[in-house]
């Protein structure tokens, strides 16, 4: 069976998609897609795919909306988010806790890192979120949610804005301008600290399928986590998750998506998953 797939070049999709795992039951027919995040929106708001790499916002989003896709537990991306945070540092020093009725730019509200950033920042810094002015450059990937951001300006760039002090930070960004430093000071240490704290390896990216194909052919939906699970095995630099670490990670992204109002509630994990991909677990 040919299955359309949005798969991005990861450590642990590597064996996959070079054609090292291989299937006799399926064969991928991979899209082209850079970055990969661009495919989401269509598989979204169209089924553009039978598989597809997601980020887990969008999927949680998508899940509110009742789209028709469900979740595998095959991790592509994950990684701690606090390096993806700027100042700009000749307007003055800025730290976490500065951040209260500043102006912040982010790609779309709706991003996984500024979802993790966000709930780092109000849960472990006190920031009131909702006295941030948001600009935003994106709409979200789920075409129903109703974003209430102030959206930058035609051919605005993010962090031109943030070096030219139009905004006073920005989530979910890395730039090696001169002027231009990281909002947690210690990164490696703020990183350690929120570990040790959360036991939390925050995911980004997982995998989903359509609907029909859980519920036409779950054979061929346990056959794609399989070549995902041996893909992943094959590569040191993958993300390695038991099922506790997963469960941790998909229940406090969860709770801060709930947090910002990116849901309307807080799922169980379970409810993530169908009747196929939860034996997956």
């Amino acid at each position: 069976m040919r299955l359309r797939t949005l798969l991005g070049d990861h450590p642990g999709t590597a064996a996959l998609k070079n054609g090292s795992v291989k299937s006799d039951l399926v064969q991928f027919d991979f899209a082209d897609y850079s970055p990969t995040n661009k495919g989401f929106k269509p598989m979204v708001r169209e089924g553009a795919f039978d598989v597809s790499e997601m980020a887990i916002v969008t999927y949680l989003m998508a899940k509110s909306f009742e789209k028709p896709m469900v979740l595998l537990p095959d991790i592509v991306l994950a990684r701690f988010q606090h390096g993806h945070a700027l100042y700009n540092a000749r307007a003055g020093k800025l730290a976490p806790r500065d951040l209260n009725g500043k102006r912040v730019g982010i790609r779309s509200f709706t991003t996984t890192t500024g979802a993790w950033l966000r709930g780092i920042l109000a849960n472990d810094y006190g920031v009131d979120l909702g006295s941030i002015d948001w600009v935003t450059f994106e709409d979200a990937h789920v075409a129903e949610f109703v974003d209430t951001t102030k959206r930058a300006g035609a051919g605005k760039q993010i962090i031109q804005m943030l070096i030219d002090g139009e905004l006073d930070a920005v989530l979910g960004e890395k730039s090696d301008h001169a002027d231009l430093k990281p909002l947690f000071a210690d990164v490696a240490a703020e990183e350690k600290a929120w570990f040790e704290k959360n036991k939390v390896v925050p995911i980004n990216h997982m995998v989903v399928v359509s609907q029909a194909l859980s519920d036409k052919n779950p054979d061929v939906v346990r056959e794609v986590h399989r070549l995902l699970a041996e893909s992943a095995a094959a590569s040191s630099a993958a993300p390695h998750f038991d099922r506790a670490e997963m469960q941790r990670s998909l229940e406090l992204i969860i709770s801060y998506s709930a947090q910002q109002k990116l849901i309307p509630r807080a799922f169980s994990v379970d409810e993530l998953f169908d009747d196929v991909t939860r034996a997956l677990r």
